[in-house]
């Protein structure tokens, strides 16, 4: 039987970094269908398995450029990363919603005095346009993957968000669907926590093992 872990509640840390695409939305049918739009006008289908694990790793401008090499694109970067940005505002204006359970628990955190992260490689235009989710009134602290450069399987993006906060990462939990950011925050000696994800690419065994602890539900946590 799975067993939620006790770290969670009451918190055994004094900070907590979130994830957004697949943690505690589930946005992967989204950028699913964006991607096929972006593939699909410039020929190529269907959309390889492992594509979207890239992007989300990457970020934007890491995977525009990643895509051009792949598939041997004329595209600018720039240029990708403008349609990208336009067809994900255009989703995520109302298709996004949190996962059930992720607001209680983030409020439910706050409430104990935990400080409140978001570490995410999606681009601040797109999660500012969605009309269901006020990721600024959730969090004290945002940090996008173009702020640090650099992909998730290193752990900068966890770093900084940790250092805006004034909280030292022994002292912090991420929460990913990703191995490699999980690896990576783990290696910078943050507590880490997995989410299994709706991403039918997901390789949850994979995620979970890269992790201290694992949820398959936000709801999973019995708050009182």
């Amino acid at each position: 039987m799975y067993h939620v872990p006790g770290e969670l509640w009451p918190p055994a840390f004094d900070a907590a970094i979130f994830d957004f695409d697949g943690t505690i939305a589930d946005t992967a049918s989204i950028w699913h269908e964006v991607d096929e739009a972006f593939l699909g006008m410039r020929g190529i289908s269907p959309v390889p398995e492992s594509y979207s694990r890239m992007l989300t790793l990457l970020g934007f401008e890491g995977g525009a450029q990643y895509t051009i090499e792949t598939f041997g694109l004329d595209d600018s970067p720039e240029d990708i990363c403008e349609e990208w940005n336009r067809m994900g505002r255009a989703l995520y204006r109302t298709n996004v919603c949190l996962r059930d359970g992720a607001e209680a628990y983030i409020e439910a955190l706050r409430s104990r005095g935990v400080r409140l992260a978001l570490a995410t490689t999606n681009e601040p235009e797109v999660l500012d346009a969605m009309e269901r989710v006020n990721v600024n009134a959730l969090f004290d602290v945002r940090v996008h993957g173009c702020e640090v450069g650099v992909p998730k399987d290193r752990p900068d993006i966890y770093l900084e968000a940790a250092r805006r906060m004034g909280v030292a990462p022994e002292r912090c939990i991420v929460f990913e669907d990703i191995a490699p950011g999980l690896r990576a925050a783990r290696s910078a000696g943050f507590l880490t926590c997995a989410l299994r994800s709706e991403d039918p690419s997901q390789l949850f065994d994979e995620v979970r093992d890269a992790a201290e602890l694992y949820l398959h539900e936000w709801t999973d946590i019995k708050l009182g």
